[in-house]
């Protein structure tokens, strides 16, 4: 799985490398959608890569923004069809007990450490949470994750270079 996101990174990285800004937006656009690339890699790998890092920020979030709250308005209709009737596994007893204790605000700034965004804000939908707040918070996490890496990509190459 690991080999796959850090193919594809390469090729991301490759492909903005160099090219017009408005081909880096694209493609740092794309990136963001993926999951494990998000708003956080692509914003670090595109600025490694050359791309303005306030192009790779924006372009990076903006495709994480997109994906991820495209899944979050699918997935309430999706719970309401998958929990009719059926008990909760262990996993989601598990996955219930981290939202019971770090709440929506914890699980969606400190979720991308573990998976996905495009797999934690549906999850926490499908598991009950308020779904403005999952908007709310993960559109916060993922601004903010986007944020931090694009600035730490920016910081090494400076350190480095």
């Amino acid at each position: 799985m690991f080999e796959f996101v850090t193919d594809i990174i390469l090729w991301l990285t490759e492909l903005a490398a160099g090219a017009p800004v408005w081909q880096q937006f694209g493609v740092l656009l794309l990136g963001g959608a993926i999951p494990f690339v998000e708003s956080y890699l692509g914003s670090f790998f595109g600025v490694l890569a050359g791309v303005n890092p306030v192009v790779a920020v924006l372009a990076s979030v903006l495709g994480n923004l997109v994906a991820t709250f495209s899944l979050i308005a699918l997935s309430g209709k999706a719970r309401a069809a998958a929990t009719r009737g059926k008990e909760r596994s262990k996993r989601h007893e598990k996955v219930a007990k981290f939202l019971d204790r770090f709440g929506v605000p914890g699980v969606c700034l400190f979720g991308p450490l573990v998976v996905a965004s495009q797999i934690t804000a549906p999850t926490l939908v499908a598991l009950g949470a308020d779904k403005r707040s999952v908007f709310a918070w993960q559109g916060i996490a993922i601004v903010a994750w986007g944020i931090a890496f694009g600035f730490f990509g920016d910081v090494a190459i400076t350190w480095f270079m």
